[in-house]
C-alpha cells in the first residue's frame, strides 16, 4: 500500500495533466459526496415533515367534522390493506376490549398523560409516531402511524433525490478527464511536430494556437532554435571558407608537383613524389566534398522545375566513365522507364554521383554497377546496385556519419559521400534504404532512394 501511494505521488508530481485531472476529480468527488449527504438528509427530514402534516390533517379533519373514533370490537381491517401504511385513530387512553394486537387492527396502549403534540413512542416493541390533540368537544384523540413505514418512505424519497448525483458524478469525472486531455493536446501536438523535424529544420514553431501559459516556453524554444541556427550557420560558413581558402595552396602544390614530375630524379624520389601527388589529390577531393556538404546543409531554396532521372543518370555516367573504365567495370542503366521529380538538378546530380562513385570504388575490377528507376506507390525509386562486398548490417547505421569509412576498406575517400547524400535526401523529403544485391550470400550493395512524386504534383497544381 505504501508503495502504491509513493508511486501515485511520484506520477502526480511528474505529470501536470495527471495531477490536474486527479485534483479536479477529487474536488468533484468530495463536493458531490457532501452535496449528496446534505440533499439526502434534507429530503429525509422533509419527508418526515410531510408525514407529520398528514397526521395533523387527519386530526384536524376529526375535529372539524366532529368525528369520534369508535372503539374497535373486531378486526374490521380489509384483507388486502397494507398494515404498514395505515393511520391509527383512537381516543387517548382507550384500550381494545378484544385480544387483537396492533398488527391485527387493535388499538395502541397509550398513556393518558401524553401532552398535546407529536411524540415518538415504542409500543409492543414497535416504534410509532403519535399526534395527540384535544378536540373542540374536549375529547383527546391520538393519531398514530408506524415509524418504520415512515422511515422507509422518507429513505426512498431521499435516495431518489440523491440518484442524479450518483449517475452524473461518474459522467462528470469522465468529462473533466477528457477536457483536461484536450487542453493538453496542443502541447502534445507541438512536441510531436518538433520531434519529427529533421536536424536542419530550425524554423520557428507556431505559437498562436498554444495557450497563453505555454507561449513563453514556445518563445524561449524559438529563441533557442534561432541561436542554434546561427551557430550551425557559422560552423558551415567556417568550414566552407576554410575549404575554399585551402584550395588555392593545394592547387599551387599540385602544380608544383606536376612540374617536379617533369624533371629528372632518381627512382626513389619519383616513388615519393607519386605518394605526395596522391596525398595532394586526396586533400583536394576532401576539400571539394567539404564544400559540397556545406552547400547541401545551407541550401534552402525550393526547386523551380522538375528534372528527369534518366538525364541525370546520363550526365553522371559521362563523368564517372573514366573511373569505371580504369577498373574495367561494366556500368550502365537498366530499363528505359523514366521519372520526373521536383528537385534541384544540382542536388540530384550530387546524390547520384556520390552513390555511383562509391559503387565504382568498392566494386572489384571486372565488376558490375547498374542504375535503374521505377515508379511505385507515388514515389520514384532510384536504385544503384553493384556486385561488390556490400555494406555489413552492423555498419549501416554509421555509414551516413561524416568521415566514417567501412572497416577494412582500402579505397581512397573522405567518408563524406553518403553523409552528403543523406543531407540532401532529408532536405528533399526522400528516404534511403540499404540492402544486399545478393541476400542469400549477403554480397553486393543496393542503395534505393525513395523520392515522393506528390511534391511535384502539388507544386504543379499551385502554378497552374
Amino acid at each position: 500500500m505504501d508503495g502504491f501511494k509513493k508511486g501515485l505521488k511520484r506520477r502526480l508530481n511528474e505529470s501536470v495533466q495527471l495531477k490536474l485531472s486527479f485534483t479536479l476529480s477529487l474536488a468533484i468527488f468530495v463536493v458531490a459526496v457532501v452535496a449528496g449527504v446534505f440533499s439526502f438528509m434534507s429530503a429525509f427530514d422533509e419527508a418526515h415533515e410531510l408525514q407529520d402534516d398528514v397526521l395533523r390533517q387527519v386530526a384536524q379533519l376529526m375535529d372539524s367534522q366532529h368525528l369520534s373514533p369508535a372503539a374497535p370490537t373486531a378486526d374490521t381491517r380489509p384483507k388486502d390493506a397494507d398494515e404498514e401504511s395505515r393511520v391509527i385513530v383512537q381516543r387517548l387512553g382507550e384500550s381494545s376490549s378484544s385480544a387483537a394486537g396492533v398488527d391485527a387492527g387493535g388499538t395502541l396502549s397509550l398513556p393518558t398523560t401524553l401532552a398535546d403534540g407529536l411524540h415518538t413512542l415504542e409500543v409492543s416493541g414497535q416504534a410509532f409516531r403519535v399526534l395527540v390533540k384535544t378536540t373542540a368537544a374536549g375529547e383527546r384523540i391520538a393519531v398514530a402511524q408506524e415509524a418504520g413505514f415512515r422511515n422507509e418512505i422518507a429513505r426512498d424519497g431521499a435516495l431518489r433525490t440523491v440518484m442524479p448525483f450518483l449517475v452524473l458524478m461518474p459522467m462528470l469525472l469522465l468529462i473533466v478527464a477528457d477536457l483536461v486531455r484536450k487542453m493538453f493536446r496542443p502541447i502534445a501536438a507541438l512536441s510531436k511536430e518538433i520531434d519529427l523535424r529533421a536536424e536542419q529544420e530550425l524554423h520557428p514553431i507556431e505559437d498562436r494556437r498554444l495557450p497563453i501559459e505555454v507561449r513563453p516556453f514556445a518563445v524561449a524554444i524559438n529563441r533557442l532554435l534561432a541561436r542554434v541556427g546561427q551557430s550551425m550557420e557559422s560552423q558551415r560558413r567556417f568550414v566552407a571558407d576554410a575549404a575554399h581558402e585551402l584550395r588555392s595552396p593545394l592547387t599551387a602544390l599540385s602544380l608544383q608537383a606536376e612540374r617536379l614530375a617533369e624533371t629528372e630524379m632518381s627512382g626513389q624520389a619519383r616513388e615519393r613524389l607519386i605518394v605526395l601527388r596522391q596525398g595532394i589529390a586526396r586533400s583536394r577531393s576532401l576539400l571539394d566534398q567539404l564544400l559540397t556538404l556545406a552547400r547541401a546543409q545551407s541550401a534552402s531554396d525550393l526547386p523551380k522545375s522538375s528534372v528527369s532521372i534518366q538525364s541525370i543518370y546520363r550526365r553522371v555516367l559521362e563523368d564517372s566513365m573514366p573511373l569505371a573504365e580504369a577498373k574495367q567495370i561494366d556500368i550502365g542503366v537498366e530499363g528505359t522507364q523514366d521519372a520526373e521529380v521536383w528537385a534541384s538538378e544540382l542536388d540530384m546530380i550530387t546524390v547520384i554521383k556520390n552513390l555511383v562513385d562509391n559503387a565504382i570504388r568498392y566494386t572489384p575490377e571486372g565488376g558490375r554497377v547498374d542504375l535503374s528507376v521505377v515508379v511505385s506507390n507515388g514515389k520514384a525509386e532510384l536504385r544503384i546496385q553493384d556486385n561488390g562486398p556490400g555494406i555489413p548490417l552492423a555498419e549501416r547505421n554509421r555509414v551516413f556519419d561524416p568521415f566514417y569509412r567501412t572497416l577494412g576498406s582500402e579505397q581512397m575517400g573522405s567518408g563524406l559521400g553518403l553523409s552528403i547524400v543523406q543531407t540532401i535526401a532529408s532536405r528533399m523529403g526522400a528516404e534511403i534504404q540499404l540492402d544486399f544485391t545478393d541476400d542469400a550470400n549477403q554480397r553486393g550493395a543496393k542503395v534505393t532512394v525513395f523520392i515522393p512524386l506528390k511534391v511535384r504534383q502539388a507544386a504543379s497544381t499551385s502554378h497552374s
